[in-house]
């Protein structure tokens, strides 16, 4: 059983966290009630995003070691990643009062609170865990984590940078390391928080993403007059659009002699082969391979060299001027002047606005980003517009809801799948008059192809880059809120801005 361990401990050192399962398993096989592998396997499974089995193993542990805090911590975790909240507390509460010394368990409530939204006693927590261990990275990054929310920049990359000479293992590294990324973007320092945001291609990451790209990768110190280079966009939707903004830049730095070749979503493929003409366009892909998402480009031409996409902006957007002053998506025109019509025909008053007021998931943490139905109350009862749904994914109950609330119908486009029909999507934004939206992929197409936009959204949202708006669009305007929950401020301000627009007052 031992040469099993060590050969565990061994392959998730080297980062090989599938083999590293599949060893402690077998390990565990020969002791079934060995406490040390079932530790070993509940914190790794978390690690793993595996939080059910995770649950599992430090419930067994628990069994057969009552007091072992380390189990407690564990399963608290366990409980939270799988949005427990309830659950979690009533699994840690007692142990803080049998053992109000320990610093780690003070932390992981904290978490749990953090992801309900409440950051400020989330703060007090992490306030208290640090004092109890100032050597406790995972207790000061939290904090930092949390003063950022709260707004308090400052105070955060202070925490974030305590922190990182703390960490005792790659993966709290990583998370420090693209904290101390994000909090530099927050805060405008645009040329180191760039250089920084390397961070987030980290193998040590949670849920890391992995590149399958064959040839050279470009660096910033790589000249590109001439040369072929493929681009492969990352992370999420809005992402792969907000970073799209770069591309014209990197065309001209091609020159007429260089080449550039696109991998995107699939779902975008129509509409950046329009707006980048010059460019070859195909989807990329993504397949899993153990506990890692591996992005390819298996349509792409050849290339003397790749990057992606995010990459790109340390060369071209180190300063707020660089940042284009025009939209760089291009909808298709004979799709606009159809969903023109569309609302025409349903008798749209003098300001159609379309709206689009959540993210795809809510589950967790991501439900705190977002105002609640029932919030946009002063916008949805402002007199004189139309309101037209954006949001993809909608359920009825939701439309239902809102129309109540809005006292007058909202139009739902006909013949258009929200989240599939993205060239269609960004035509239809462009129809109408005004977009308020959080940040969402929805609003990030609609901003890019030129349309106005108004952004509600999160305090502390490090794309706004150190501004009070979203430099990444020529045509946006932001309506932040102060803090998470404290969206009511900022929708009576955009109602106010929609009655000025229209002079009009509320139903």
């Amino acid at each position: 059983m031992t040469d099993l361990r060590a050969q565990a401990v061994a392959l998730e050192q080297a980062g090989d966290l599938p083999a590293a399962l599949a060893a402690y398993e077998r390990a565990l096989t020969a002791r079934p009630d060995d406490a040390e592998l079932l530790a070993d396997l509940g914190r790794l499974a978390g690690r793993m995003g595996m939080h059910a089995v995770a649950e599992a193993f430090y419930a067994r542990l628990l069994v057969r070691e009552p007091e072992r805090l380390e189990a407690v911590d564990g399963l608290t975790r366990a409980l939270r990643d799988q949005h427990r909240y309830t659950d979690a507390v009533a699994v840690i509460r007692p142990a803080i009062q049998a053992h109000p010394a320990d610093a780690r368990l003070w932390n992981t409530l904290g978490t749990v609170l953090h992801q309900q939204g409440d950051s400020v006693l989330a703060a007090t927590f992490f306030e208290e865990a640090a004092r109890l261990d100032p050597d406790l990275a995972t207790a000061r990054y939290n904090l930092g984590s949390a003063r950022m929310d709260l707004g308090d920049l400052g105070a955060a990359r202070a925490d974030f940078d305590a922190a990182l000479p703390l960490a005792s293992t790659p993966h709290e590294c990583a998370m420090i390391a693209f904290a101390r990324a994000t909090v530099r973007l927050a805060q405008g320092d645009l040329g180191e928080g760039w250089d920084a945001y390397e961070a987030r291609l980290s193998p040590d990451l949670p849920a890391p993403t992995a590149f399958d790209i064959p040839g050279e990768r470009w660096t910033p110190d790589i000249p590109l007059d001439g040369r072929r280079l493929l681009t492969v966009a990352e992370q999420g939707l809005g992402d792969e659009i907000m970073f799209a903004g770069v591309l014209p830049d990197v065309i001209a730095a091609l020159g007429p002699e260089g080449r550039l070749a696109l991998a995107v979503e699939p779902r975008l493929v129509t509409l950046f082969s329009r707006s980048f003409p010059g460019a070859t366009v195909t989807p990329h892909a993504t397949c899993r391979e153990g506990y890692l998402a591996v992005r390819s480009a298996p349509h792409a031409e050849a290339a003397d060299l790749w990057a992606p996409m995010g990459s790109l902006l340390r060369r071209f957007r180190r300063t707020l001027e660089a940042f284009p002053r025009s939209p760089y998506l291009v909808p298709d025109p004979l799709r606009v002047a159809h969903w023109r019509d569309v609302v025409q025909a349903h008798g749209a008053p003098a300001l159609s606005v379309g709206l689009t007021w959540r993210s795809g998931s809510l589950v967790g943490e991501r439900r705190r980003q977002y105002p609640g139905l029932e919030d946009w109350a002063p916008v949805l009862r402002t007199s004189g517009v139309r309101f037209v749904n954006l949001q993809y994914g909608a359920e009825p109950e939701e439309l239902d809801a809102l129309e109540q609330i809005a006292g007058a119908p909202i139009l739902r486009p006909p013949g258009i799948d929200l989240k599939t029909d993205l060239d269609d999507l960004a035509a239809l934004a462009c129809a109408i008059k005004l977009v308020v939206a959080v940040p969402n992929a929805t609003a990030a197409l609609a901003a890019a192809c030129g349309a106005e936009t108004w952004f509600v959204g999160a305090p502390a949202a490090w794309p706004r880059l150190g501004t009070d708006g979203y430099p990444w669009y020529a045509h946006s305007r932001s309506f932040a809120a102060e803090a998470f929950g404290a969206f009511a401020p900022p929708l009576a301000r955009v109602a106010e801005a929609l009655k000025g627009r229209i002079g009009g007052g509320s139903r």
